[in-house]
């Protein structure tokens, strides 16, 4: 794969997950807002930076995963969604405070593991 499909790949990746992140972010606030003053919870995230910004985000790693694919096979990309998988479980736990268990740790290592079997596998 060239350098630059992966560069364009791992971008769709991180900002997906960046944006994912955001909007979590954001939507807690909502929700907490939403039942402290009341209001609809639609309406509170709607006007939240947080959940704005993480649209935007999400919309630029959409246009970046569709011309990702316009590139590299399905069969290479896609599994690189589990790397996006891992980002979030970590950003969750480090950034967001979300409590995780050593189940979802060791899944997470699984399927990091099958990411780098795919990718071995590509290298032949």
């Amino acid at each position: 794969m060239p350098l630059s499909s992966l560069l364009l790949l791992l971008f769709a990746v991180f900002s997906s997950a960046g944006g994912q992140i955001m909007l979590k972010h954001g939507m807690k606030g909502a929700a907490a807002a939403a039942g402290e003053h009341g209001g609809s919870v639609a309406l509170r995230a709607a006007t939240s930076p947080w959940v704005v910004v993480g649209l935007v985000i999400f919309a630029v790693s959409a246009l970046a995963w569709m011309s990702t694919l316009a590139k590299v096979p399905l069969s290479i990309a896609y599994p690189f969604n589990a790397l996006g998988y891992l980002l979030i479980v970590l950003a969750g736990a480090t950034v967001l405070h979300e409590r995780t268990s050593m189940w979802t740790w060791g899944g997470s290592l699984l399927v990091v593991v099958g990411l780098v079997t795919v990718m071995a596998g590509q290298q032949r």
